[in-house]
C-alpha cells in the first residue's frame, strides 16, 4: 500500500456471547452469507494449516462480483487477517482483521478493522463512496454477528440444515436442465405459484416467484442463482427471505453413479426467534436435521467483511452450534443413504405449526421435494422417448 493514502476504518459491537464462541463464528468462514447481507456464496479454494484461500461471489446492486481472498487466523489470540488478492475498481487494496475480546458475564467485543486505498484522488467523491461502502459491509456484518450470538440458552437454535434427495434413473444433462430452468416451474410444482426468471450475466440468473406454503398462503420473494453446468450445481441466496426466516441459502447437486444420477436439494436457514410466535424456540433439538443421517457439508467461503463465519446463539447455545458445523477442509459430498419408494428421503418431521421453525423446515422440504420429483420425472420421460434398438 505505499505510495497511496490508506484509510483506516474500524468499527466494533458487543455480542451477548463469550469470546470463545464468537471467534468460532469468525473462524469458520462458510456461513458468510447468512449474515452478510451482500454476501451470495463462497468457495474454499485451498488450505495450509491456518491459511486459506476464498472464492466470494457478492451482490454489488444489479449485477454480482466475484473476488478472490486470502485469510490467515490466530485461535491464541483470537484474531483473522483476511486481504483481497486483486484489487477491484474502485480499490487497489484491501485488507484487515477481526479480533475477538472477551468481557464479563459471559459477553464479548468484536471488531474489524479495514484498511484499503482507492485508485484516484483520495479525497474525491468516488473515495467518500468507497468508505461508506465498507462502512456498511462492516456494520451490517456486526449486526448479523450479534443476531446470531444472540440468544437465551442452549434449547434455542437459529440455524437449520437439512436436504432432501432423489436417485433418478436417467441423464444428469436432463435433470440439470429442468433445476436450471426455474421459469418452467410455475403449472409443474404446486408450491410454485408464478416465476419470472432474467440473467443477470451467463450463469447469473435472478428469480422472482411466488411460494405457496402448506398453510396455503402465498409469500413472493426473490433469488440469485449461480449455475455451474459442468460441475452438476447451481448454488442460491434468497435475496428477500420472508419471516421468521432471517437468510436462506442452498444448493441443488447433480451427482452421476453406475445408473443414474442422484438429485440434492441443500439449504441452511437462519431463523429469526423474534418473528416466530412467542419468540420461539425454533427447533429444539441439534442443529442440523439432514436425511438419513446424510453429511452435506456446505462450501468455505466469505467478503469485504467476510471473515465473519458461522452461526450460533449465546453461552452454551452458541458452542452448541458450533460443534461440528463445517470445519472439515474444502468441498464434501454427502455419503451414500439408503433409499426408499421412489428414491426420495427426506428428514422426519413431526407436523409443525406454520411460521414456526418446524412449519419453515417443511415449508421449503415440501416445495423442494416436489421440484426433485418433477426433475425425475423429466428425465425419466426423457429416457423413454428415446428410440429402442
Amino acid at each position: 500500500m505505499s505510495g497511496e493514502r490508506v484509510r483506516r476504518l474500524v468499527h466494533s459491537a458487543e455480542v451477548a456471547a463469550p469470546a470463545e464462541a464468537v471467534y468460532a463464528l469468525l473462524a469458520n468462514a462458510v456461513r458468510g452469507p447468512l449474515y452478510s447481507p451482500e454476501v451470495l456464496h463462497v468457495e474454499r479454494m485451498d488450505a495450509d494449516g491456518d491459511r486459506e484461500r476464498l472464492r466470494v461471489w457478492e451482490d454489488s446492486g444489479g449485477g454480482v462480483r466475484c473476488s478472490l481472498w486470502a485469510r490467515v487466523a490466530h485461535p491464541g489470540a483470537r484474531r483473522i487477517e483476511f486481504w483481497r488478492l486483486r484489487g477491484e475498481a474502485p480499490f487497489t487494496s484491501m485488507a484487515g482483521q477481526w479480533t475477538v475480546e472477551e468481557r464479563s458475564g459471559g459477553r464479548s467485543v468484536v471488531s474489524v478493522l479495514h484498511e484499503f486505498t482507492v485508485a484516484g484522488d483520495p479525497d474525491g467523491a468516488e473515495a467518500v463512496r468507497a468508505a461508506l461502502a465498507v462502512k456498511d459491509s462492516a456494520r451490517g456484518a456486526l449486526r448479523g454477528v450479534r443476531r446470531i450470538a444472540r440468544g437465551s440458552g442452549g434449547s434455542r437454535q437459529r440455524v437449520l440444515t437439512f436436504q432432501e434427495s432423489l436417485r433418478v434413473e436417467g441423464p444428469g444433462e436432463v435433470v440439470y436442465d429442468f433445476l436450471y430452468r426455474a421459469a418452467d416451474w410455475a403449472g409443474r410444482v404446486p408450491q410454485v405459484r408464478h416465476v419470472e426468471v432474467s440473467e443477470v450475466s451467463p450463469g447469473i440468473q435472478a428469480v422472482n416467484y411466488r411460494l405457496r406454503l402448506p398453510d396455503r398462503t402465498e409469500r413472493a420473494t426473490s433469488s440469485l442463482r449461480l449455475c455451474f453446468p459442468h460441475a452438476g450445481r447451481i448454488v442460491y441466496k434468497q435475496t428477500t427471505p420472508w419471516a421468521p426466516v432471517a437468510a436462506h441459502t442452498g444448493e441443488w447437486s447433480v451427482l452421476p453413479d453406475e445408473h443414474g444420477v442422484r438429485v440434492i436439494a441443500e439449504h441452511t436457514v437462519l431463523l429469526d426467534e423474534d418473528a416466530l410466535p412467542d419468540g420461539g424456540p425454533a427447533m429444539p433439538g441439534r442443529e442440523n436435521t439432514r436425511s438419513s443421517g446424510a453429511d452435506a457439508q456446505p462450501s468455505r467461503g466469505s467478503t469485504e467483511a467476510w471473515s465473519q463465519g458461522n452461526a450460533g446463539r449465546s453461552e452454551d447455545g452458541a458452542a452448541h452450534v458450533l460443534a461440528g458445523a463445517g470445519e472439515s477442509r474444502g468441498r464434501q459430498r454427502p455419503d451414500p443413504v439408503p433409499q426408499s419408494g421412489r428414491g426420495q428421503e427426506r428428514s422426519a418431521g413431526q407436523g409443525p405449526a406454520p411460521g414456526s421453525g418446524g412449519g419453515v423446515r417443511e415449508a421449503i422440504g415440501q416445495a423442494s421435494r416436489t421440484i426433485l420429483e418433477q426433475a425425475g420425472r423429466h428425465a425419466e420421460s426423457a429416457v423413454r422417448a428415446l428410440p429402442r434398438r
